[in-house]
């Protein structure tokens, strides 16, 4: 007789060693992350960070700009470490851009992503923080509403790092998750931003390509760019290209390309010739599923050829061009979100909402890929609108904080907090919140978050006064 499928196993128990103890460990080394990790750091405390990868800088390493640092009124209102990071980039290793103004995005950044692993490491390196690569994050250790620490497994084998302080920068909560941690996923109907696989192409004449639609005529519709005057095109020569609409559409009728988009998304490179593509769209996937992941990667690889068949034979500028290399993996939009002490909603982008226990300003759209067909909804606010603290901190868990696009909030206000300088933000202000939960000796959310917003300002964080002007350190320093 066939043997009956085997549906589980028992794994014996057996004794996990503990590898090692600090102050403040950041699991993740992404954007969030890595400004975490270095906010925890500046007076001393013993700081870890464990990464999957073999490098940091997550998302900063797939060809995406860094969006978020311009708000709608062309002002900077990312500032602190994150500006730090960036000036760095651009000082030592020729590695950013300037933050430019987008009519789309508010504003880009353009990162080299070689130079962004580099710079962070080198960052983290010389404040003392304790990095580890090849690190899977694969558990916790709770002791009643406190985690102990969290279990990982390496090469090394399955081991215990204990903390005083965890702040989840994992992009998909899952340190929260694993804690207990209430969360949520998707929209009403549990539908994910699909994710992208980006991929890079060399030899392109972006001159040519820009003019082409700055000197386009007005009932040239082909060159329809959303949002985006044809006028910016003939300013700037590094750029995002959204639209081309019509030109999609004929060149998917006459070639019979499977392209799952309606609009062409070219973003230059810093290097002459290089563009990062963000056309590929892979929907159903779920980022904390591995099956799923390696289908959405499978599936993502396929629909490049067509993208580039489309490029080469129908947009100015890419007669010549040729493909170089794919991102190192899939660029997630949207995976689990905690339930934390508040829950930031559409309402709050759209009233460009003020709080009095506000870390950080944010101005990007809500900028939802829509999960159900091939479209996107940008909503704009006009302004900056305020991230809480209490997003940040969890229900349940009573020493654990939580920064990046995983916060407490629905999936909407997600759309818009989700991008690169706004999670930057957050894990500055979640590093730091951390280092005065450990001096304090008390949680999280116990902490003074009048004293976290004073050291905010002063590390330079931009935040803003009741009537929407910068507040000055000043204002916030305590008593003589």
């Amino acid at each position: 007789m066939p043997a009956s499928p085997v549906r589980s196993i028992e794994e014996p128990a057996r004794s996990i060693p503990v590898s090692a103890e600090y102050d403040v460990l950041v699991v993740g080394g992404g954007p969030s992350g890595l400004t975490a990790a270095l906010a925890a750091s500046e007076d001393g405390l013993r700081v870890g960070l464990i990464e999957s990868r073999s490098f940091v800088g997550g998302n900063m390493t797939i060809g995406l700009p860094v969006l978020g640092f311009l708000g709608q009124k062309g002002n900077q209102i990312i500032d602190g470490l994150p500006q730090k990071f960036i000036e760095r980039l651009r000082k030592e290793r020729d590695g950013a851009s300037e933050h430019r103004p987008c009519p789309l995005h508010m504003g880009i950044t353009l990162v080299e992503p070689e130079a962004v692993k580099t710079v962070a490491l080198e960052m983290l390196t010389e404040a003392g923080v304790d990095v580890l690569f090849y690190t899977f994050f694969a558990g916790v250790v709770m002791d009643g509403d406190t985690i102990r620490g969290v279990i990982t497994e390496s090469k090394s084998g399955r081991t215990a790092t204990l903390a005083k302080v965890v702040i989840d920068c994992t992009g998909d909560a899952d340190v929260a998750y694993r804690a207990g941690v209430p969360t949520e996923k998707g929209n009403a109907d549990g539908g994910m931003q699909p994710p992208t696989l980006m991929f890079c192409l060399g030899g392109v004449d972006t001159d040519k390509l820009r003019l082409s639609i700055a000197n386009a005529p007005p009932q040239a519709r082909t060159y329809l760019t959303d949002f985006i005057p044809a006028e910016y095109f003939g300013q700037n020569h590094q750029f995002i290209v959204v639209g081309m609409r019509e030109l999609m559409a004929k060149a998917k009728q006459e070639r019979g390309l499977q392209i799952p988009n309606e609009r062409t998304i070219i973003i230059t490179g810093l290097k002459k010739g290089e563009v990062w593509i963000n056309m590929t769209r892979v929907k159903d996937t779920d980022g904390t599923d591995a099956r799923s992941l390696t289908r959405g990667e499978i599936e993502g690889r396929a629909q490049i050829d067509d993208i580039i068949t489309y490029l080469v034979n129908y947009v100015p500028g890419f007669e010549q061009a040729y493909f170089t290399k794919t991102a190192p993996f899939l660029g997630i939009r949207e995976t689990r979100r905690i339930v934390g002490q508040y829950v930031m909603t559409q309402e709050d982008v759209l009233a460009c909402s003020h709080f009095d226990d506000a870390i950080a300003v944010a101005s990007y759209p809500i900028d939802i890929h829509r999960p159900a067909d091939d479209g996107c909804t940008l909503i704009w606010c006009g302004d900056c609108y305020d991230i809480p603290y209490r997003s940040l901190v969890p229900q349940k868990i009573s020493n654990l904080l939580v920064a990046g696009r995983s916060i407490s909030a629905t999936h909407e206000a997600m759309g818009a907090i989700r991008v690169m300088a706004t999670c930057m933000a957050m894990g500055e202000a979640a590093g730091r919140a951390a280092k005065i939960s450990v001096r304090g000796n008390r949680t999280p959310a116990e902490i003074d978050v009048q004293e976290l917003r004073r050291q905010q300002l002063e590390r330079g964080v931009y935040l803003r006064n009741p009537d929407g002007t910068r507040a000055p350190a000043a204002e916030h320093a305590p008593a003589a």
